[in-house]
């Protein structure tokens, strides 16, 4: 059978002549060694997560960090396949304060479309890439403690909102996870955490990778959206904040809706010890690595001073 190869046109860098490319490798060197042993919570959502070439790139980035020496930790969210689901059974997603309100009916659809439908699909698309992932909930190893989520309402704090099995984190184990990093593999989370009774919660996704972030002592926390960033009033990316430039950013109404839970648990990551937040822009091929690897920015940074 003789060899064929693929033709040049379908290699994207195929272009770029090999002393430039053994450059660009050369430049990740001093990302590598920084960051060597380091762990990288990685919260995946959005349209990253949608498009199937996105997906594939997503894939090879965690495992390349893993096989450069970085651990990477993926937690994953599923609004939009939830949404499907729901539609197909006839019931309408709904909102509160960017909080999905989850009634039983909704919390088992959350369930198996997340830790069955979702996670499964971006293990087999890891383990595909070469690596060796590992599904988890919040119930493996005792890993997500979680309780009711008491909502307060924005405008009037003395009102509370019932949005149903939603849950607020208690405590986070990270045992299991550890010890699957130490023998190479790549864990994937779903957001599903356990009460006291055994019931299940449904948990921001953006909170349960920022709470790990903080619990793990993570390096980084890099968040995967469906946006460029942090924009300011004239749609201009803000490539750097600090924790005061954010509130100033949430009163006077730049940031809001969805993406106050976003920022919120980016915030306290910050300032719980883990070293950045990025909040990267997952329709960008190989946005993960660009920001790891190079000095380029692709998204935003948030400092916790």
């Amino acid at each position: 059978m003789p060899h064929s190869s693929a033709p040049a046109s379908a290699d994207p860098v195929a272009h770029i002549a090999p002393r430039d490319k053994a450059e660009i490798l050369a430049q990740a060197l001093p990302y590598i060694r920084k960051f060597h042993g380091k762990t990288i919570v990685i919260k995946y959502g959005g349209n990253a997560m949608t498009d199937p070439e996105l997906q594939a790139d997503f894939a090879e980035d965690v495992v390349l960090l893993k096989l450069v020496g970085l651990n990477p930790v993926v937690v994953h969210g599923g609004g939009p396949q939830i949404d499907a689901a729901l539609n197909k059974i006839g019931k309408k997603g709904q909102f509160i304060q960017g909080m999905r309100v989850t009634d039983d009916e909704t919390m088992e659809v959350v369930e198996w479309v997340l830790a069955g439908e979702v996670q499964q699909d971006i293990v087999g698309l890891i383990n595909a890439a070469g690596g060796k992932a590992v599904g988890l909930t919040g119930r493996d190893g005792g890993l997500i403690r979680a309780r009711k989520l008491k909502l307060q309402d924005i405008q009037d704090p003395s009102k509370e909102h019932d949005v149903g099995q939603v849950g607020e984190i208690e405590s986070i184990d990270p045992s299991v996870v550890k010890a699957l990093q130490d023998d190479q593999f790549i864990p994937v989370i779903s957001p599903i955490g356990f009460g006291s009774k055994n019931e299940s919660y449904n948990i921001n996704a953006d909170l349960v990778a920022s709470k790990l972030a903080e619990v793990l002592k993570a390096e980084k926390l890099m968040l995967l959206t469906n946006i460029k960033g942090v924009l300011d009033k004239d749609g201009k990316l803000l490539t750097d904040l600090t924790a005061r430039q954010i509130d100033e950013l949430i009163a006077d109404g730049t940031i809001s809706g969805g993406m106050i839970p976003k920022i919120a648990g980016a915030l306290d990551a910050a300032k719980s010890g883990v070293n950045a937040v990025h909040i990267v822009d997952g329709r960008v091929p190989h946005a993960m690595l660009l920001e790891i690897l190079s000095d380029q920015a692709y998204g935003t940074m948030i400092r916790s001073h």
